[in-house]
């Protein structure tokens, strides 16, 4: 089996000595900004994908765009890796440190430097927790639309390298929608400014670009974000469902009367189940699966389209239908569903959290299908995701003090994720790549498009020092992993029908 952790099977580079390496950075920073004691280090080992676990030489912790700027041109001249990280709570091993490399932390850029009411547009810096952008806007009659479940402690410069979503991105979009500017430092110290506040911008988008590029070519130092008004009314529809494939049907149903819902989120029974145990939500616990459908805008609107979406999950086959009395129970409803992940601790003593995007349509079959798998490799998996856009989040249960055991849960990720992409599907709908599945991204783009990608990462970053082994797969790991998965020019699971 391919290694999917070891970053230096797709780079490597020459050794630094650590005392060269800090002789260096230690000037270009504050007194304690530059960690380099094992068990100063040890914390940042991993990010939130904890089975993969490299470390530093060194952790930066700069204070201003200059200071960053300064340890790039630096580890540019000593030819060091370097990672840039936030809060850490990726899913994906995107923060996984490099070996022997930097690891730039920016969780001291952590202010909020202003907010616009009248433009909507709050500017901030990448260390700024999700939710907090919310908390500050809200006095103005504001919010900031992308929702992670993560979002209590995530940063916004992770959302911007990782493209980030949530429970609410079916109708206000992901990250990349949401921002109009950030500021960026290359490898070679240059500090840019992409994108604009005007509604469009002369050349390539080059603020699309950075969005989810997951840090391989650019550091982001400040970002100024698009702010939503806060919804005159807001409304939430819990449906049960004796039938998982039944559920999965009903949210096309919805999607194809012309419904955008605020969101729209899935869970099945062992996960709604465990849900309920950890959050006493009010979930109904004798549900095969369950959709919360949540409507805003004004109150006319949404009463009208309270009863339209309720209508039609009846007509779906719901065995229940329940409107959210108040805001309170509102508020409990998501709560469950914002602690459906760590509620899976009920279920198993660790689980791994896979992330693939499939067209609505696909969806019965799909998770029919996952199923099936789930079956073939004796692992049980319960699932949580974004039903409206497709962004499927299953939680494969394993026991990694089981020998083998992490090894089954990875193997079955990487058949789900190759499930997705035959479908018409992606690998992934905002964790971002990382270092978990570029092996899938060998299956989902051809050696052309792989190229495609190391060119234009090499036009910002010729030497490959920025979160070097992410992402993007070599054309080696892939002819080999071609070689392991496709046997006679057949694509892996022929049988299923492309979309």
């Amino acid at each position: 089996m391919l290694d999917q952790f070891d970053p230096r099977l797709d780079a490597d580079f020459p050794a630094v000595d650590p005392a060269v390496l800090r002789a260096r950075l230690e000037p270009l920073l504050p007194a304690g900004g530059l960690l380099t004691r094992l068990e100063s280090i040890r914390p940042y080992e991993t990010d939130g994908l904890p089975a993969y676990r490299t470390l530093p030489a060194v952790v930066a912790l700069p204070e201003t765009v200059e200071q960053v700027a300064a340890i790039l041109r630096a580890c540019r001249d000593l030819g060091v890796p370097v990672v840039a990280r936030g809060a850490g709570t990726g899913l994906s091993g995107g923060a996984l440190p490099f070996p022997g490399g930097v690891l730039l932390v920016l969780s001291k850029f952590s202010r909020i430097l202003g907010i616009d009411p009248v433009a909507m547009t709050a500017r901030v810096q990448p260390g700024v927790r999700n939710l907090a952008v919310s908390e500050a806007a809200a006095p103005h009659g504001l919010f900031y639309a992308p929702d992670p479940s993560s979002q209590l402690a995530c940063s916004i410069g992770g959302n911007v390298a990782e493209n980030a979503g949530g429970v609410h991105c079916l109708k206000y979009g992901l990250t990349v929608h949401n921002i109009l500017s950030a500021q960026v430092v290359t490898l070679d110290g240059e500090i840019l400014t992409l994108g604009g506040p005007a509604s469009d911008a002369a050349g390539y988008d080059l603020m699309a670009l950075f969005t989810g590029s997951e840090g391989l070519l650019g550091v982001v130092t400040e970002v100024l974000l698009r702010l939503q008004p806060l919804p005159e009314t807001t409304r939430l529809i819990l449906a049960a469902f004796d039938d998982v494939g039944r559920a999965a049907e009903a949210v096309a149903t919805i999607m194809a009367a012309g419904v955008v819902p605020a969101g729209r989120e899935m869970l099945d029974g062992p996960a709604l189940r465990a849900a309920e145990d950890f959050a006493k939500a009010g979930y109904p616990r004798d549900a095969a699966a369950i959709l919360l459908c949540e409507i805003d805008g004004q109150a006319e609107d949404v009463a009208e389209e309270i009863e339209r979406v309720s209508g039609l999950l009846r007509d779906s086959g719901a065995t229940e239908v329940r409107i959210a009395r108040d805001e309170a129970e509102r508020r409990r409803f998501w709560a469950g569903r914002k602690g459906a992940f760590p509620a899976m601790g009920r279920l198993a003593p660790d689980y791994y959290c896979i992330d693939g995007a499939i067209p609505r349509k696909a969806l019965p079959f799909v998770l029919a299908e996952m199923g099936r798998l789930a079956e073939v490799h004796g692992l049980g998996v319960a699932n949580v995701f974004h039903a409206g856009d497709g962004n499927l989040h299953p939680l494969i249960l394993y026991d990694a003090n089981l020998e083998g055991d992490l090894e089954k849960a990875e193997a079955l990720g990487g058949a789900i994720l190759e499930l997705c992409v035959s479908v018409g599907g992606s690998i992934t709908g905002e964790h971002g790549v990382g270092r978990e599945k570029i092996n899938q991204m060998c299956v989902q783009f051809s050696p052309a498009e792989v190229k495609a990608f190391h060119a234009l990462k090499a036009a910002f970053d010729p030497a490959g020092l920025l979160n070097p082994g992410k992402a993007i797969p070599t054309l080696a790991r892939c002819a080999e992993y071609g070689g392991m998965h496709v046997h006679n020019g057949a694509l892996p699971f022929a049988h299923l029908e492309r979309f």
